[in-house]
């Protein structure tokens, strides 16, 4: 077993709270450098076409706290 594979095996043993941490921490790690990955066209575009239609009416959509609340009752 190569060195990565053992790693992953090690990781996929750990207990599910610990494995979400390892995501956040590795998440952490990636989000600091955020121009360490660049964006392709497609995104790029699709973030202008989102930032167009809030600027055009910023009180469309739904809050945060709305979101949650449905999130809540749909559980």
């Amino acid at each position: 077993m190569n060195m990565k594979n053992k790693l992953v095996a090690e990781i996929l043993a750990l207990p599910l709270e610990e494995r979400v941490d390892l995501v956040e921490a590795i998440w952490d790690s990636i989000s600091c450098v955020p121009d360490a990955l660049a964006l392709t066209e497609w995104q790029k575009e699709e973030l202008d076409r989102r930032l167009a239609e809030y600027e055009s009416d910023p009180d469309a959509g739904s809050s945060l706290e709305e979101v949650f609340a449905r999130v809540r009752r749909a559980s």
